[in-house]
């Protein structure tokens, strides 16, 4: 099985302060979201992305985001496995220290 693609928080928070254009989703549930998102992310749960690959583009990379990093390592895998370019943030929202929004 191919490796899934990772990026620490860090990495991912100086991405986005040099202005880079990132696909962020996070995928977390409503009642996680609504401590903060890092700006930017859009909001698609976990159990609605397979409803919801309409969305995604496979010409684009999407980075995954949730409260650890295991469920957007499993969506990770799922959606590279349908030819999807995906990346994890690791370690996911606990190791995320830079802004959020509301």
């Amino acid at each position: 099985m191919e490796e899934i693609k990772e990026i620490t928080a860090e990495e991912l928070r100086v991405k986005l302060e040099n202005g880079e254009k990132l696909n962020l989703i996070d995928v977390r549930e409503d009642e996680e979201v609504a401590h903060g998102m890092i700006p930017g992310a859009k909001h698609i749960k976990m159990g609605e992305i397979p409803n919801r690959l309409d969305e995604f583009s496979k010409d684009e990379e999407y980075i995954f985001i949730c409260r650890s990093g295991n469920r957007s390592g499993t969506v990770c895998r799922y959606l590279q496995d349908m030819g999807y370019k995906v990346c994890n943030m690791v370690g996911g929202m606990l190791a995320w220290d830079g802004e959020v929004t509301k």
